[in-house]
């Protein structure tokens, strides 16, 4: 793990595809991308979704990661956003989004949208669910209790 919490977040955020973002006390599944050096995630979603709606007001939201493989485990706040940014679009296009927009980058029921987030919760792990069963079997035969990873709050702002 990296001695710096902001970046082993990133780092494994960037390899993990999907969460769960609240929306008007709905929880939607969501494919976020991430830009190297942008603190921002975005998504692709279309016009008349709750998400576009939320993002049209600038609302706050949270978004949820629960990735057993990556190790993390996530409560982030952020603030949608609408975008018209074309070059993040080109950026972070891809063969799931192409499957859900007939007319590609310029359909008309697209719609970018951008979540910067401002605090998160954090729980990250070594090993997954094989070092967690580890952990807890290491500390049924000796005094240690488990090392479960860590947990902190991160302000990403």
């Amino acid at each position: 793990m990296s001695d710096d919490p902001k970046t082993e977040f990133r780092d494994r955020l960037e390899s993990i595809r999907t969460g769960m973002l609240e929306v008007d006390g709905r929880f939607l599944p969501m494919s976020h991308n991430v830009i190297e050096g942008d603190p921002k995630l975005w998504f692709i979603t279309a016009r008349e979704t709750p998400m576009a709606r939320a993002a049209a007001q600038g609302a706050r939201a949270r978004y949820l990661i629960c990735s057993d493989g990556k190790g993390l485990y996530a409560d982030i706040d952020g603030v949608l956003a609408v975008s018209n940014d074309e070059a993040k679009l080109d950026e972070i296009w891809n063969i799931v989004a192409s499957s859900w927009f007939e007319d590609g980058k310029r359909d008309p029921d697209l719609l970018l949208v951008s979540y910067t987030p401002g605090e998160a919760e954090t729980w990250m792990t070594e090993g997954g669910a094989l070092g967690f069963l580890y952990q807890i079997a290491k500390a049924q035969v000796s005094d240690d209790k488990p090392d479960l990873g860590t947990h902190t709050t991160l302000n990403l702002a």
